[in-house]
């Protein structure tokens, strides 16, 4: 019976860590200044597909906030609850990269393409959304939330 315990302690901890290499999990999205948390995200895998979504906008002045600049089905929907992450799978080229989906930044209504890299052992985040190449765009650095 411990021989099972400490097997199943084992392999918990192994699928923990492995999560924490992954963007799945709650972040804490930090504004570009890299000080002032705006908001936790939800990033979710279902079948290799991450996907992320506003649970929570930190300014409460904010808090009831539409994207009222979105031109897609999300024109003039509540930012909390709203899909702003889709469509990343992992690079079959860099383990540590995922991409190929999109980004919305409610603040402007517009997408991007994204890319999200786990640092600091997952403790951190940073999410890249460009147009066209990597090399044109900008960087936040979220970090975990639980």
């Amino acid at each position: 019976m411990k021989k099972a315990a400490i097997a199943f302690v084992l392999a918990t901890a192994s699928i923990l860590a492995m999560a924490q290499t992954t963007p799945a999990g709650l972040w804490k999205t930090i504004d570009d200044d890299g000080k002032t948390e705006k908001s936790t995200v939800r990033i979710t895998v279902d079948g290799g597909v991450f996907t992320g979504k506003v649970e929570h906008i930190t300014d409460p002045a904010k808090a009831a906030e539409v994207c009222s600049k979105c031109e897609d089905d999300r024109k003039d929907k509540p930012i909390v609850g709203m899909v702003i992450i889709n469509d990343v799978k992992q690079d079959p080229e860099d383990e540590a990269l995922w991409d190929g989906g999109r980004i919305l930044d409610p603040s402007n209504g517009r997408t991007y393409k994204v890319r999200l890299k786990p640092i600091e052992g997952g403790k951190k985040l940073e999410v890249r959304g460009y147009i066209g190449s990597p090399m044109i765009g900008r960087t936040q650095t979220w970090i975990r939330a639980e």
